[in-house]
Order: C-alpha cells, then structure tokens, then sequence
C-alpha cells in the first residue's frame, strides 16, 4: 500500500464544457478506485470552459480541479501530468471512451518495465464499438501521414487513453513546445495533435513504448470538427518535424 502523501496512481482528465458528461464518467472512475487497495488521485483539468464544468467536477469528493486558460487539450493534460503525484499517470478522455477497467492492462505492462502504454484501438484484441465509417478511414489516413512524418510503427497514436511512469510524464511533458507554456489561446473546441509530439520524445529518448488493444466507444456527442481539427492535426504533426530539423528537441 503507497502512503496517502505518494498515490501509486494519478488520473488526468483535460476538460472543455464537459458539465454534462463529467457527473457520469466521474462517479465511474470514483467507484472503480474505491474498490482498488492502493491509494490514488483524480485531477480535472478545465481547459478554460465557458459552462461549469469545473463546478461540477468539484462536486465530486476526492477529485482535484485545476483551472487553465483554453489552450487545447495538448496544454490542459501537460498541466495535469505535471500536477499530478502518482507513481504512475492515466491520461483519460472526459468522455470515458475507454473503460476505465481497461487501465488494468496498462499498469500491467508499467510494472513489467514500460515507461510509456498507449491504448490502442487498432490491431488483434482491440474493439471500435459505434463508429462511423469515414471517421475509421480519416484516422487510418491521419495515422499514414504520422508514420511518414514524425512516428514509424505506431498503429494508433491518437488514442485518448495513456499511461506513464511519473519520472517519464515529468522529462517528456516539460520539453514539448507546441502545446508548452507558450501554447496559444484558442477559441472554441481544439483537439489537437498533442499526442505525436509526446510520443516522438518519448521514441527519440529511448523511453519503452508499448500499445495495448482497448476497448473503445464512439461518443455521438464527439466535439471533433473533422476539417477544421484535421487541418490542425496536421498542422501539429508537421510542426514537430519542423521543430525536429530546427534543433528544438536537443537535450
């Protein structure tokens, strides 16, 4: 058992009007880490909301909200990472597309020497439950492009469920640059391609990636935008080959 001052496990949940999805998916993580033996922690990032998704996060006992101006998601859950006190760091969607049952396979891999477990909706054993066909082939497509530019052998970068060694979290979330302390304001729904340029520092400091298949469902209330959060996707993807030829990433 860890000491209530050292959590084995921290959950980060970046948010952005999410009041009326929030209630749901905490009182379900609430409830899975009442039944587990070690100690843990819950922190809401509120990517700068316009409703109450911070108050009502707050309603929940035991739940840590942190208010940032709206960055993006990429900023909101480098906030959390770095907040976070946990031997070990769940990213998660506000959504809870993924169960979050299925965190059980990640610490599996963590405490068999992974530094970095990225939940994978591709491959033999993961399912796509509710997802319409050309959003299927928009992230085959996007996930191409990755692959040619930033990140080889990597079957699902964009996943919203990924866990991390804190040490891990703590090195790879202060060196990103897009979506660092100088990340912009935004306006409106942002999903953003953070998630490349974590997992290109995470491959080029040798750190141990690992995919695991999950489980996921398709959220009919999905605030993606698929030009506009397409074109941004893009826009990150490129910028971190760019930051890479440019030196950005030097240790």
């Amino acid at each position: 058992m860890v000491s209530p001052e050292t959590p084995l496990l921290s959950i980060v949940i970046p948010a952005y009007n999410e009041e009326g999805r929030l209630p749901t998916t905490l009182s379900r993580i609430m409830d899975y880490l009442e039944r587990q033996r070690y100690v843990s922690e819950v922190l809401v990032v509120d990517d700068g909301s316009s409703d109450e998704t911070a108050a009502t996060a707050a309603l929940h006992p035991g739940v840590t909200v942190l208010r940032r101006d709206h960055r993006g998601k990429g900023f909101a859950v480098r906030a959390g990472a770095l907040a976070a006190r946990g031997s070990y760091i769940l990213l998660c969607d506000a959504d809870l597309a993924v169960p979050i049952e299925e965190w059980e396979k990640m610490y599996a891999h963590l405490i068999s020497g992974s530094d970095l477990v990225i939940g994978s909706r591709e491959g033999l054993g993961a399912t796509r439950q509710g997802e319409p066909w050309y959003r299927h082939v928009m992230g085959r497509v996007f996930n191409m492009i990755i692959g040619v530019v930033a990140i080889r052998g990597i079957k699902d970068t964009q996943c919203g469920f990924k866990a991390l060694r804190r040490t891990t979290a703590q090195d790879l979330f202060r060196r990103v640059r897009i979506y660092g302390d100088n990340a912009p304001i935004l306006h409106g729904a942002a999903v953003t391609a953070y998630d490349v340029e974590l997992l290109f520092l995470a491959r080029r400091s040798g750190y141990r990636i690992v995919e695991v298949p999950v489980l996921w469902n398709y959220g009919a209330e999905t605030k993606v935008n698929p030009v506009r959060d397409s074109l941004r996707n893009l826009r990150d993807v490129l910028t971190v080959r760019l930051n890479d030829l440019r030196g950005r990433y030097q240790s």
